[in-house]
């Protein structure tokens, strides 16, 4: 970005006028070049060119370069290059021609997601909580959940890929997927995207019990099955799940329902968790995660994890799980 290089150059510019300063008036027998601050950083690393525009245009490079001992897991470019590749209706940021031309609703969603990755206190990747998914505050005042293990450092059940690059003002974390803020809880955050119609109108059709257990504080885990999940499933339309018997929905869409958080790196081969309709689903991870259902003659695919939501989290499947 043409834009912040040239914000950048002036702050390096002040701070090599600065450094010559102070090398004038003090003798440093060794070479210890000045570190970068967390913008000058990102700039400098060709992994983190949508992650700039994405800085620029939210209007938080300044912030992120002079505010001191801050905690930034920063996405790199094949994250934002996988944001709505899954039809979620979310702006597309895989281009920096995209970025900039995002209207103020969309800055207003890139501001709020930037935000989401930052610490307003520096936290290397041995000071992270152990966890499992202990609660973190986030800059912009959202909660996101941290895991440090034996497998590694997780943050919403994403793997820090690269850690503790340190900057003058913190240190930055690589990630490979952006990290979404939480924009309500279950029965929200699933309205507000295409693929869960026919989810939405399978819960409100099952009545006030489902719809008030989705909306409790939790937290809770769904496998939430998407629209063609449903086709198959034999409701082809809306109006077939709008006219079904509730008491047929209640014990399926409970059978999705987990009394707990648990992330996609929380998941374990041939694990049996218990939904909260009394039965059990099992978990297996090679070939790609799956969860079957026991009257499923085969496993569904996960195919899309870890939708952060107020109560709990969200992963996607393409079939609907049978008790």
């Amino acid at each position: 970005m043409k834009s912040y290089r040239l914000i950048s150059n002036v702050l390096l510019t002040g701070l090599t006028a600065s450094s010559l300063t102070m090398m004038s008036c003090h003798k440093d027998n060794g070479n210890n070049p000045m570190q970068k601050n967390i913008t000058e950083t990102v700039v400098n690393d060709p992994q983190f060119s949508l992650l700039e525009a994405a800085v620029v245009k939210a209007g938080l490079a300044n912030a992120l370069a002079t505010t001191a001992n801050l905690t930034v897991f920063a996405p790199n470019d094949d994250a934002f290059k996988k944001v709505d590749l899954n039809g979620d209706g979310l702006p597309d940021l895989d281009t920096e021609a995209k970025i900039n031309a995002l209207d103020n609703n969309g800055v207003a969603f890139l501001t709020a997601v930037l935000q989401y990755h930052v610490l307003t206190t520096k936290v290397l990747a041995a000071s992270v909580p152990a966890g499992p998914n202990a609660e973190i505050t986030t800059l912009g005042g959202k909660v996101a959940f941290a895991t440090r293990n034996s497998s590694g450092v997780f943050i919403n059940g994403v793997k820090v890929i690269k850690a503790d690059v340190k900057a003058s003002n913190g240190v930055i974390h690589v990630v490979d997927r952006v990290l979404l803020p939480p924009a309500g809880n279950i029965v929200q955050t699933a309205s507000a995207n295409p693929n869960f119609t026919y989810l939405v109108a399978a819960v409100q059709r099952a009545g006030t019990d489902i719809v008030n257990a989705l909306t409790a504080p939790g937290p809770l885990t769904v496998f939430a099955p998407t629209n063609q999940a449903f086709i198959d499933a034999g409701f082809p339309t809306i109006e077939s799940i709008q006219s079904a018997d509730p008491n047929v929905l209640k014990p399926i869409l409970l059978y999705h329902v987990l009394s707990s958080r648990v992330f996609s790196s929380d998941l374990m081969e041939g694990a049996k968790p218990t939904t909260a309709g009394g039965g059990t689903v099992t978990i297996t991870l090679s070939g790609g995660a799956k969860v079957k259902g026991n009257g499923n003659a085969s496993a569904s695919n996960i195919v899309a994890t870890d939708i952060v939501a107020d109560n709990g989290v969200i992963h996607v499947i393409d079939k609907v799980l049978q008790p």
